[in-house]
C-alpha cells in the first residue's frame, strides 16, 4: 500500500437514483449456525438486527483502542475529522486483521453463509460534547451496491450508550424495501445527506447499547441513526461490512476493488481481494484528502 492508493468515492443523490439496484431483504438461510444460535438468526431475519455479541476482552478492546487513539490524533493534527477514517482495512494492518477475525467472521457465516466478501472498514468517532446527529437512514441506499445483501458489523471501541449517543435501531424495518428520504438540511445538524422521516411508522426504536468489545450486526435495508453526544465520554465504534460475492458493485466508483475474499470463493472474481496492508498508513497532509474522502457517510 503506497500513499498513491485510490480509495472508493461516493456516488451522487442523482447518480444512485439512476442505478438499477435491487434493495429488498434478503434473510438468511444459514441451516446450521456455529458462532449464533437459531434464536438469534431468527432474530435478525424478523428483526434485522442482533446486538450485544461479546468479541474481544479487555486487554484485546484497550489494543484496539490505543490504536485509534493514536490513528485519531494523527488525523486531528493534519486537518481531518473523527468520521474521516474510512478504507481503513486498505490501510492499516490491524483494521484488515480485525475485518477478517475469526470470531466475527464466524458470526458474519452464520448470516450470510460460507461465501463471505468483506468491503469495507470505517470508524465513526463522536467527540464529547458533539451537536450533530444522524439521521434516520438505511445504508444500503447509500451505496452502489447490488443486491442489498450486506451485513455490518459495529465493534464498540469505547461503550455506546444513550448518553454518548449510540446507535439506535428500527426492529423491523428492513422489511419495507428502501425507504422514501429527503435531502438533509444544514438545520438538521445531520452528518449525512439522507433523512427518512417520521421513523416511528416502521416499527420499534431501540437502543444499541454496546459494552466495549462487543458488537452488534444489522441489515443494510434497517433503518437506524444516532442522537448528539453532549456527554464527556467519547462514541467510537469500527463499523466492518461484508456481503456475498454474488453482490455486485455498479462501476465507476471503485467499490468493487476493495472487497476481500474471506472464506468461501468468488468464482467470478468480481471482487479486487487486496493484500493485507504492509505497513499502517501514515497521515501526512500530501494523503489527507485520501483519508477524508468518504468523510461525510458516517454512523
Amino acid at each position: 500500500m503506497t500513499t498513491q492508493q485510490q480509495f472508493k468515492s461516493m456516488p451522487s443523490m442523482p447518480e444512485l437514483a439512476a442505478m438499477d439496484r435491487d434493495l429488498t431483504f434478503h434473510p438468511s438461510t444459514a441451516a446450521d449456525p456455529t458462532a449464533l444460535t437459531r434464536t438469534q438468526i431468527d432474530a435478525y431475519n424478523r428483526e434485522g438486527y442482533i446486538k450485544g455479541i461479546p468479541i474481544f476482552d479487555t486487554a484485546e478492546i484497550i489494543a484496539q483502542r490505543n490504536f485509534f487513539d493514536e490513528i485519531l490524533a494523527q488525523v486531528l493534527r493534519a486537518g481531518g475529522s473523527s468520521y474521516s477514517i474510512y478504507s481503513a482495512h486498505l490501510k492499516y494492518g490491524m483494521v484488515y486483521d480485525t475485518l477478517t477475525h475469526p470470531r466475527i467472521v464466524a458470526c458474519v457465516q452464520d448470516i450470510l453463509g460460507p461465501d463471505v466478501v468483506g468491503w469495507a472498514g470505517h470508524y465513526f468517532c463522536k467527540l464529547p460534547g458533539e451537536d450533530k446527529i444522524v439521521d434516520w437512514h438505511q445504508d444500503a441506499s447509500y451505496w452502489p451496491l447490488s443486491p442489498s445483501k450486506t451485513v455490518t458489523v459495529w465493534l464498540a471501541i469505547d461503550d455506546a450508550d444513550t448518553g454518548n449517543g449510540c446507535m439506535r435501531f428500527v426492529a423491523g424495518s428492513h422489511h419495507h424495501g428502501h425507504l422514501t428520504y429527503r435531502p438533509s438540511e444544514a438545520a438538521d445538524k445531520n452528518v449525512l445527506s439522507q433523512t427518512v422521516e417520521d421513523a416511528e411508522q416502521f416499527g420499534g426504536i431501540v437502543d444499541v447499547e454496546l459494552k466495549a468489545g462487543a458488537i452488534s450486526l444489522h441489515s443494510d435495508l434497517l433503518l437506524h441513526s444516532s442522537n448528539t453526544n453532549l456527554s464527556s465520554r467519547r462514541r467510537c465504534g469500527l463499523t466492518l461490512r461484508y456481503c456475498t460475492p454474488d453482490v455486485r458493485a455498479i462501476p465507476g466508483f471503485g467499490w468493487g476493488e476493495e472487497g476481500i475474499v474471506i472464506s468461501g470463493e468468488d468464482r467470478s472474481k468480481h471482487w479486487g481481494n487486496p493484500p493485507r496492508p504492509a505497513r499502517d498508513f501514515v497521515v501526512d497532509s500530501e494523503n489527507l484528502t485520501e483519508m477524508i474522502g468518504l468523510g461525510s457517510k458516517t454512523r
